[in-house]
């Protein structure tokens, strides 16, 4: 079957597409669980060949359609924020009632991405599946160039600050996008083996991010860097996060030491920090950074996998912005 014309005749407002698309993937998902159960039975069974195409038709014409409402997402917010010369970008993201944050960025990326829709289709229907949301972004984060590695900083360091781009084992469930979705991931034994030992004092500290799936395992990478746990803060996210077992609005902070290296100022803070999250995927709050500058105000500081330039830290990763 040739593939369908993008959509038209949807709703105007980018609310009233939302509820539209919520309402038709909830169908899709029954159609294809359906689908899924006759393949089990008997792939040759009379009509399932024209279920199965009438399933993709609906799947792409829903991507296109949520391509659409990125698109809309994108010029309502272009219009609500301004760029100022040096490249910056003011003002808050507004999003229309019933559109959270995540469903902005996933919409917006199909958006800017229809040349992957097109390909993912295309492959789709040549292996007798049905493309879904989850394929697109999956192929979209495969197209990107890998960012160089840079080589780690010279010198020794009695503060370090790690927020590492875990692997994860799972790709969630199609309408959420696990973390390999927005930037390349490391595995245990990859950042097991980076020298951060080397770069570390007899005695130092190390704040270093991690969630609650991969907590039994960070241990191992805490052991390789040299260090040895001692306690944590936790940071209240407030927005809640999609997980198995529970609705995630928590991220931990652990404190792992080498020697002895208590803090430089004697002041006990709160062990849990609430602050809303951002929409920009594991960006943390600075609140936390200006946390271990007032802890250890008289130490020499390294950020691992940092985003941006700091005042006062040598910042290491692979975003231009910190080359």
């Amino acid at each position: 079957m040739s593939i369908v014309k993008r959509p038209s005749n949807l709703p105007a407002k980018p609310e009233e597409l939302n509820k539209w698309l919520l309402f038709n993937k909830e169908k899709l998902h029954s159609r294809i669980s359906a689908l899924k159960a006759a393949k089990r039975i008997n792939e040759s069974m009379a009509g399932y060949q024209a279920a199965l195409e009438n399933t993709q038709d609906t799947a792409e014409y829903l991507l296109y359609a949520e391509a659409r409402l990125g698109e809309m997402l994108e010029k309502q917010d272009r219009s609500s924020r301004r760029r100022t010369p040096d490249g910056k970008v003011h003002g808050q993201e507004t999003l229309p009632e019933g559109i959270d944050k995540k469903q902005s960025h996933y919409a917006q990326e199909l958006h800017r991405n229809e040349k992957v829709i097109a390909q993912v289709i295309s492959k789709a229907r040549e292996k007798g599946e049905v493309p879904v949301r989850q394929q697109v972004l999956k192929a979209i984060q495969k197209a990107k160039p890998k960012p160089e590695t840079p080589e780690l900083p010279k010198g020794k360091f009695n503060v370090i600050y790690a927020d590492p781009p875990w692997k994860y084992g799972d790709d969630l469930i199609e309408g959420y996008g696990a973390v390999k979705h927005h930037y390349p991931s490391m595995s245990i034994n990859e950042l097991c083996n980076l020298p951060v030992s080397q770069l570390t004092y007899v005695n130092s500290v190390l704040f270093l991010w991690v969630t609650s799936p991969l907590l039994a395992e960070c241990w191992d990478v805490i052991k390789a860097w040299g260090f040895e746990y001692k306690t944590s803060f936790v940071w209240d996210k407030i927005q809640h996060n999609y997980g198995h077992y529970n609705s995630v609005r928590h991220e931990f902070l652990l404190v792992c030491t080498r020697g002895s290296f208590l803090p430089q100022d004697k002041t006990l803070h709160d062990s849990v920090v609430s602050i809303e999250r951002s929409s920009k995927h594991s960006e943390k709050p600075e609140y936390f950074r200006k946390l271990i500058e007032k802890m250890y105000p008289n130490s020499k500081k390294l950020e691992l996998f940092g985003r941006e330039k700091v005042d006062g830290w040598i910042i290491y990763g692979n975003d231009p912005a910190v080359r």
